[in-house]
């Protein structure tokens, strides 16, 4: 492995860990993850985004609140009517430093293997 491998891709995400943590903060509740899947589907008013939950039209504005604040949510403001769009980017940013993760433990996992198959074969041959 180089020290410029999936390591350092990792160290370099982790660095915007506020704007993650808040990303994962947000999607750690089950109610925002559907509204965020609602939108992936097209804007939607928050009562729209509220309906398909028992919970006060003020419960349901906290959690948009919350999808906002970690920027996974556009609300605009038409009146009172209050219609919200995914934004895709943190989701993106999200993704991008699960992969480096993965890619990271890959590696590492995939050494371990080399390293058992050698240490099998070398008392094989004994």
């Amino acid at each position: 492995m180089t020290p410029l491998g999936a390591g350092a891709i990792v160290y370099q995400v982790v660095n915007k860990r506020t704007d993650l943590d808040r990303v994962f903060g947000a999607l750690a509740d089950p109610t925002r993850r559907g509204m965020i899947t609602r939108l992936a589907r097209g804007s939607a008013t928050v009562g729209e985004l509220g309906s398909p939950y028992e919970m006060t039209k003020g419960a349901v504005t906290k959690h948009v609140k919350v999808l906002e604040r970690a920027g996974l949510v556009r609300r605009d403001i038409q009146g009172r009517v209050h219609r919200c769009e995914i934004d895709p980017g943190p989701l993106d940013e999200a993704q991008r430093w699960v992969e480096s993760v993965r890619a990271f433990w890959e590696e590492r996992l995939d050494e371990l293997a080399a390293y058992l198959d050698a240490l099998k074969q070398k008392k094989g041959k004994r």
